[in-house]
């Protein structure tokens, strides 16, 4: 098992590549950047874990080498956030490098599963989507936006309320998309189920909505979510790696093309947008089917849904649109 992280060197990708690096499903970690990664590559080699360690930079054909043979593409690349930014203003400099990113895994390891952690997601998956369809080899069932950050903070707020010893206990399916109102936790799904005070509820939902605001002011504008990203994307690689390599009834929502996986088309039908985030059944081809939750959301997920489908549209109409009128990689 080969997987490769692009954008090894940032605040997101040097914790995810620790944590991919100690990893005993994954033999071979590629990391490309660049900067930094010949840095990263010697630090992490030193760790006695199974996984050989490559580092590449742009130079000599770096991207191609470090892609060459790869199973999992894992890509947090990108500048991050800094204050009073949106996911929306990193869209231009973010789309280009995803673009480029993207481009190298379609002309050389296409079959690879593509985990996107770079944002605007609801943007970049769309992106990489229309890149991969130029090229000719869009697989819908291996093409993943990693919204897990949403789900893991869902699972950890919630916690001040039910005082779960162990928070990932609590499973709880986040929809729509990944960045703000766009953002659709389903509380009342939980399992266990969980009694949230009326008072308790709108408040719950919006810090899970925008956690990514609550941690750049922390980190005083000097930083962002990366440490809780950086897990969040290994939670979602690992869970990816294991269902490829058999193990059955592993679920996590992820945003995906609906119309390419079984089960979506309808999902798609419903909610009117073709790129959007439902749990996934993961199996050997990835996303294996699309699990319709909609009927079951409460009376405030719905008026939260109408939302988040308006904002979404937008977003995944300007990552395709980047595609159709930019200029190619570089």
């Amino acid at each position: 098992m080969k997987a490769v992280v692009c954008g090894a060197s940032g605040g997101i990708g040097q914790p995810l590549s620790l944590l991919l690096k100690a990893s005993p499903l994954i033999d071979e970690l590629a990391l490309f950047d660049v900067v930094g990664t010949p840095g990263v590559t010697a630090d992490l080699s030193h760790i006695s874990s199974v996984a050989k360690v490559t580092g590449y930079l742009k130079e000599d054909d770096g991207l191609r080498k470090a892609l060459t043979g790869a199973d999992v593409v894992v890509i947090p690349a990108g500048v991050p956030r800094k204050p009073g930014m949106t996911r929306d203003d990193l869209f231009n400099i973010n789309a280009g490098i995803v673009r480029d990113l993207i481009t190298g895994v379609a002309e050389t390891c296409p079959k690879a599963f593509i985990l996107v952690i770079s944002n605007p997601v609801n943007s970049t998956v769309p992106i990489a989507a229309e890149v991969m369809k130029k090229a000719g080899v869009f697989d819908p069932k291996r093409l993943f936006g990693v919204t897990t950050l949403d789900v893991v903070r869902a699972e950890t707020f919630v916690q001040e309320i039910t005082e779960e010893k162990d928070p990932s206990k609590t499973v709880i399916p986040v929809i729509g998309g990944h960045s703000g109102e766009t953002i659709v936790p389903l509380f009342s799904m939980a399992k266990p189920a969980v009694d949230i005070p009326a008072d308790k509820l709108g408040p719950l939902v919006k810090r899970v909505q925008f956690g990514g605001d609550e941690v750049v002011q922390a980190k005083g504008g000097a930083g962002s979510a990366t440490l809780s990203m950086a897990y969040a994307g290994y939670r979602f690689t690992r869970s990816v790696i294991k269902a490829v390599k058999g193990e059955k009834g592993i679920i996590e929502p992820s945003y995906v093309y609906l119309p390419g996986v079984e089960g979506g088309d309808a999902i798609a039908k419903e909610v009117g947008v073709d790129f959007f985030s439902v749990p996934i059944e993961l199996g050997p081809s990835g996303a294996e089917s699309a699990q319709n939750v909609l009927s079951s959301v409460s009376s405030e997920e719905k008026q939260l849904l109408e939302v988040c489908k308006r904002d979404l549209k937008g977003s995944i109409d300007k990552g395709v649109g980047f595609v159709t009128t930019s200029p190619g990689a570089k």
